[in-house]
């Protein structure tokens, strides 16, 4: 297996960073538009290299389909995955079609909202265009996985596996994710710095969140039409996550979760919320209220930029945030249904990152580290041949054990970073009516 992994941001650095101590791949190239900061990531992974000379670095300029192809082609790829912004999943995606190899990514193509419904009706949703292209992947016999990160990706792996291990009628799939994460600045005091991509962050928690119904689908005419949306911030709960992260607020939030799980997995509802905190809403409410979340070019003395680029170049790159961070994020799966034995049952399968562990460990922060080592993990089960398919496929179409067992193992011969099942009371066994 021979690895393009494009973008060496904080989560592209912690993939070559975690991949250096695997040996399923012989070549890896890292590139990025800087080619000075893909260089950085390439020592970084060489220190701890099993092979020998395995990691290089190339310039390639990621909004260019035709740049991608070449690069694909220079090194013989047969693999790339994308580790930037969704905004050039398009031209990476149609890149590595032409150039033959599989795709991996952890963000899909970007959304629209409805014109004239945008906080009813879904319009262009994420990843619609790359499931458009499915024929020509399959024609290829090349796969696109995609949304293979820890969410997307980690989820819907949890996703098959209480489909297939643990329930025998699943009423709502609710990806729950939260953190206790503080930043501190020199001084000491806490400071607003988001663990992961802002410009991301906007796009998601901003844009109208989805939700899907079966209900709504069986009374349509089927899978399309049960996908809603409502408007942001819609249905704030306080959500228990396992310790040391505790309760926090969530919303829901934009997400591929939503837009993958229905398509391979039965369940009455699909819903993903996020816990974001008042702080970080007030924030995201104030740069829409100012138009500071908006992509769309204006002049500034002369200069046209994007407001969200300008917000985005003003704090500090999450990728290093992670000597000045405390705390854990946990990434979930709230399952609620009817268990194999017939009895009503809730569990929420989870995942939780100490940023001192990650730190001390790969010295990648929690979040990007969590992100990065599911496509690894993904790509080792291709290489191995343990996953294969073709067409354009989320982590729900694979079986999730082999996953699971290997994310979880210790290292060496697995990654050493064990998931967890944490068994709840059912409302119904509560006495609480569900919705």
């Amino acid at each position: 297996m021979r690895i393009l992994v494009i973008g060496s941001g904080g989560v592209g650095d912690a993939v070559a960073r975690i991949a250096a101590r695997r040996d399923f791949f012989e070549l890896m190239v890292v590139a990025d538009v800087d080619v000075t900061r893909a260089q950085r990531t390439v020592d970084a992974a060489r220190v701890n290299d099993v092979g020998k000379d395995r990691f290089v670095a190339a310039a390639v300029d990621a909004s260019d389909a035709g740049s991608v192809e070449s690069l694909v082609r220079e090194h013989g790829a047969t693999h790339v995955l994308n580790a930037v912004d969704p905004r050039f999943v398009m031209s990476i995606f149609t890149g590595v079609l032409a150039a033959g190899a599989h795709y991996l990514d952890m963000a899909m193509s970007l959304s629209r909202p409805h014109p004239q419904q945008p906080y009813e009706q879904v319009g262009v949703r994420l990843g619609d265009e790359q499931f458009a292209t499915t024929a020509s992947w399959q024609d290829a016999g090349l796969l696109a996985l995609v949304g293979i990160g820890v969410e997307p990706g980690l989820s819907d792996v949890f996703a098959r596996y209480a489909a297939d291990h643990l329930f025998s009628q699943i009423e709502e799939l609710g990806v729950r994710d939260g953190a206790n994460l503080v930043v501190r600045g020199d001084d000491g005091e806490p400071v607003f710095a988001p663990s992961f991509s802002i410009w991301t962050t906007i796009e998601e928690c901003l844009n109208p969140p989805v939700i899907w119904s079966a209900a709504r689908a069986a009374s349509g005419g089927g899978l399309e039409d049960g996908w809603y949306t409502v408007p942001p911030f819609h249905e704030p709960e306080v959500f228990d996550f396992p310790e040391p992260v505790g309760p926090v607020e969530c919303v829901h939030v934009e997400h591929e979760e939503v837009l993958l799980m229905p398509r391979w997995v039965d369940a009455q509802k699909v819903t993903f919320k996020y816990g974001l905190g008042e702080e970080f809403i007030g924030v995201l409410r104030t740069l829409h209220q100012l138009g500071l979340d908006s992509t769309a070019p204006v002049s500034v003395r002369g200069v046209e930029v994007s407001p969200r680029d300008v917000v985005a170049a003003v704090l500090p790159d999450p990728a290093t945030l992670g000597p000045r961070m405390t705390g854990s994020t946990c990434a979930g799966l709230l399952v609620t249904g009817t268990g194999k034995d017939g009895s009503p049952r809730e569990v929420y399968l989870h995942h939780l990152v100490d940023n001192a562990w990650s730190m001390a460990e790969y010295g990648a922060q929690c979040v990007v580290w969590q992100t990065a080592v599911n496509p690894v993990v993904a790509l080792e089960l291709l290489a191995a041949g343990t996953w294969s398919g073709t067409g354009v496929l989320g982590p729900e179409a694979f079986d999730a054990v082999p996953f699971l067992e290997l994310l979880a193992a210790p290292t060496p011969g697995g990654y050493g970073s064990p998931w967890g099942l944490q068994e709840r009371v059912p409302a119904v066994s509560a006495g609480v009516a569900t919705a």
